[in-house]
């Protein structure tokens, strides 16, 4: 069992690296740079080089039945979904066989709406402390049910 962290713009890289270490669990944080080496001998900083998903190929390609891949990134969520993984959003949100189609949809429909309406300004909402304890709960939650 492993756990993956996309972790360019991840909120939750700390809260993944206290859970998998109390689990005494493998984790390794991809990213393209900019991330700083853990002295924690259970996490394991990927730097990959630069270009378009080179992280979310590189978990791709490793992910698994057995494994935790944490990404806001929904055609990697996708991905890692239809290997086995388990998979959740930085906010707790499991994404599943049953619901990552239709996460997958709303991306799209999200990305033609913008496209359309390129003055429109904001985004998102923000991240917040009840985004961080569900996803606290949720990975603990994930690694018990993993074991």
């Amino acid at each position: 069992m492993t756990v993956y962290v996309d972790a360019d713009a991840c909120p939750v890289k700390a809260e993944a690296e206290k859970v998998a270490t109390r689990h005494g669990v493998k984790l390794f944080l991809v990213s393209n740079g900019g991330l700083r080496l853990s002295q924690n001998p259970l996490v394991e900083v990927v730097i990959v080089p630069e270009g378009p998903d080179v992280a979310d190929i590189w978990i791709a390609d490793r992910a698994g039945p057995g494994d935790v891949v944490v990404t806001g990134d929904i055609p990697l969520a996708a991905r890692c979904v239809e290997t086995g993984a388990r998979v959740l959003k930085h906010n707790g949100e499991r994404l599943t066989e049953a619901n990552v189609r239709e996460a997958l949809a709303m991306r799209d429909l999200m990305a033609d709406l913008r496209s359309a309406d390129p003055f429109r300004q904001g985004g998102g909402k923000g991240f917040t402390k009840a985004d961080r304890s569900r996803f606290l709960d949720a990975l603990e939650r994930e690694l018990r049910l993993a074991k």
